[in-house]
């Protein structure tokens, strides 16, 4: 993606090595992208992690939407999202924003579903995550994913500055 830092009262932060360093922590994709982008969402870690830590594993392990890249619409809901029920305009570009995102996204990696992305036959998977061994991080491509949907919304705020 190139330059995935973005420069906040003149200090720059990596936020796709920050949510690869947040999932190798433990966190799920979807906390690991979210939090990355704590100093700019402002709300609380605490608040955050809970808030998104039902959509890792695809949602809650059934293997849907890649968490990763459900943490990149959170993001992109808690930065540019609308709030009024009956602002249309505010809605279809935010969708559209947010089709914009999943594009890249999957333009780069053939897929924004969780058992795609990891090529598992089974929809559903047992609710149980598997321990986050040195084996599972050889397996598994979801370090480099959260880096990713980090590094497209990092490049998404550059090019669409917050207010």
């Amino acid at each position: 993606m190139g330059e995935n830092k973005t420069t906040e009262a003149g200090n720059s932060r990596d936020y796709g090595q920050i949510a690869e360093e947040n999932f190798l922590k433990g966190y799920n994709c979807t906390q690991a992208v979210v939090l990355a982008f704590s100093d700019l969402h402002g709300m609380e870690e605490k608040t955050a992690a809970k808030l998104s830590s039902s959509f890792g594993g695809g949602m809650g392990r059934l293997r849907e939407v890649c968490g990763a890249v459900s943490g990149m619409f959170l993001v992109a809901g808690m930065l540019y999202g609308y709030d009024d029920p009956k602002d249309y305009q505010g809605k279809k570009e935010h969708y559209k924003r947010i089709q914009q995102l999943a594009q890249a996204f999957e333009e780069q990696n053939g897929s924004i579903v969780c058992r795609e992305l990891l090529g598992l036959e089974q929809k559903k998977d047992a609710p149980a995550p598997k321990l986050r061994t040195d084996d599972y991080y050889k397996k598994r491509p979801c370090p480099k994913l959260v880096r990713m949907a980090a590094e497209f919304m990092a490049q998404y705020i550059k090019d669409h500055p917050l207010e």
